[in-house]
């Protein structure tokens, strides 16, 4: 998931090991276990900043010569969501790391039609409009996911 930074001076291997040692030390403090699958899976959802499919992970599995079946990556997906490591980015039933797995929040994302790249915004003025305008119609919010759809700045430059 892209945050905003330079791709072509971005030390990509420094950013998956970062999300990989964030999960190791969140699943200890919370008991959760951290299989070698659920690693793997989360490792392959940071290996690109576009989100990804649970059929590209398990294409991406096959070839490392781990035959998984399709419901092992989803439920491994499903654990990931549930500690706060990865995101759904619903309008394309895929995935991104979270780069703020520790703190609660809500899953606000810039999504470019072009590229594919996605970037959490994480606004807390956002995620407050929509608990109290939620609330004013007597509605409980429990999960937020915001998707905007547009185009990022590179290619806005392209166009």
């Amino acid at each position: 998931m892209s945050q905003g930074h330079d791709h072509k001076a971005h030390d990509h291997k420094a950013c998956v090991g970062d999300a990989l040692t964030r999960a190791h030390s969140l699943c200890e403090a919370r008991g959760a276990r951290l299989t070698t699958l659920r690693e793997r899976v989360l490792e392959l959802v940071w290996s690109s900043h576009k989100p990804r499919g649970a059929y590209a992970i398990l294409e991406e599995m096959a070839v490392d010569g781990k035959r998984v079946a399709p419901l092992t990556v989803y439920r491994a997906l499903d654990f990931l969501v549930e500690q706060g490591l990865v995101h759904r980015i619903e309008s394309l039933n895929a995935y991104v790391g979270c780069p703020e797995p520790g703190q609660s929040h809500a899953g606000q994302f810039l999504v470019c039609e072009r590229c594919g790249d996605a970037t959490e915004l994480n606004d807390p003025a956002v995620t407050d409009a929509i608990t109290n305008g939620a609330a004013a119609r007597g509605f409980h919010a429990v999960r937020q996911t915001v998707e905007v759809l547009g185009l990022c700045p590179a290619c806005q430059a392209a166009v």
